[in-house]
Formats: structure tokens, sequence, C-alpha cells
């Protein structure tokens, strides 16, 4: 029986940046994080952060991909193997559950406050995160249509309209700071109806809905 794989010493550094941008980021915005603050932070050198992350930029968009690659690696579902109604609301519960972490709402509301002084933040943010979610949704759904099971003509804006429509109020909610947003049921229930008249309208043929 082989022994669990251990992470090297330069693996731990890397993950020791990791977990002190993400807490920076989140807590001091992106202009008041500065690299020296994350080495000391993490309790590296700041000799160590710039060898891993050339520069503030890298780890700011570094930081953001781990956390969407965390989400895609234990979502991803292969459109060859699923069924749509269940595959797209497995989705959009994980996607959700990334949208409405405290950590990626905080680098969003950072994005916001930041971006007219530093614009480059914002795009850094959508192209490490947004654009690779939008990415993978459009790749799932370009599977159906290639199986002619969703009547398809724009990938990409189907997946644009299926991510709006799954945000919808809880995320509002969330970016206002309501103090009794939408309960888990609410959500599930959501979900499953936003689900459903997505797949209608792109010519699924979906079962009666259980009341």
């Amino acid at each position: 029986m082989s022994s669990p794989k251990t992470r090297s010493k330069s693996e731990e550094k890397r993950q020791q940046i990791y977990d002190a941008a993400a807490e920076l980021f989140c807590e001091k915005g992106f202009s008041a994080t500065s690299m020296d603050l994350v080495a000391k932070t993490a309790g590296v050198s700041k000799q160590t952060v710039y060898s891993h992350f050339g520069s503030k930029d890298d780890l700011f968009v570094a930081t953001i991909s781990a956390r969407c690659e965390e989400f895609i690696s234990t979502s991803t579902l292969s459109p060859e193997d699923s069924e749509p109604y269940t595959t797209l609301c497995q989705y959009a519960e994980h996607f959700l559950a990334l949208l409405l972490s405290p950590q990626a709402l905080a680098i969003h509301r950072i994005c916001i406050n930041e971006s007219t002084s530093y614009p480059h933040v914002s795009r850094l943010f959508y192209q490490a995160g947004p654009q690779r979610v939008i990415a993978e949704v459009r790749d799932i759904l370009a599977g159906y249509k290639r199986q002619d099971i969703l009547a398809i003509g724009d990938v990409h804006t189907a997946a644009i309209q299926f991510l709006s429509m799954i945000k919808g109020e809880i995320w509002m909610q969330k970016e206002y700071n309501i103090e009794q947003p939408m309960s888990i049921d609410e959500v599930k229930r959501y979900i499953a109806a936003s689900v459903r008249h997505f797949l209608r309208g792109y010519g699924y043929k979906l079962p009666p809905a259980n009341h």
C-alpha cells in the first residue's frame, strides 16, 4: 500500500502564500495589500513570494484561480454521462456556493470599490473567475448541443443566460446584506424552477414537476 503523497517544502510555502494573500486581499483590498505584507503574514521571505509569483497582479490572479479550480474540480459533470436537469441543478448549487462564499463576496466588493482607481484589478478578477466559470458552462451546454439534446444556437449566450438566472434574488440579498435571505429550501426550489425553465426554452422535454 502506497503512502499518501506529502507536500514538498516549496508546495507548503506556496500554500502559505495563497492563504495569506486570500486573507489580505479580502480584508484590506488590492491596493493596501503589499507583497511585503503577504510575506510577513505567510511567514516567508519577500524573495520567496516573488520566486513563486512575479508580481502582485500574478498573485491576485493565482489566488482567484486557485479558488475557481477547487470549484471546477468538484462541480464538473460530463454531458455524455448525465441527464441535463440533474446536471444543471447540481452545477447551479455548486455555483451559488462559490458565488455566496465570504471570500468570493469580499473579492467582488474589492473589485467594485477599486474599479475606478485600479480598473485592471477588475479585469484580472473577471478573467480568473467569472470568465472561467462561463467557459465551463459553455462546454457543458456545447456537449448537449452536439448530442442534439438541447437546441442551442449560441452556447456562449446560453451560458450567460443560465448563470444570470441562477444568481437571481439570493445573490442580490447577499450583495445588499439583507438580514433574512432566502432559506435553503427556497433556494433549491428556485434552482429547480429556473433549470426547468431554461431547459424548456431550449427544447428539452421535461416530465411534470412534483408539487
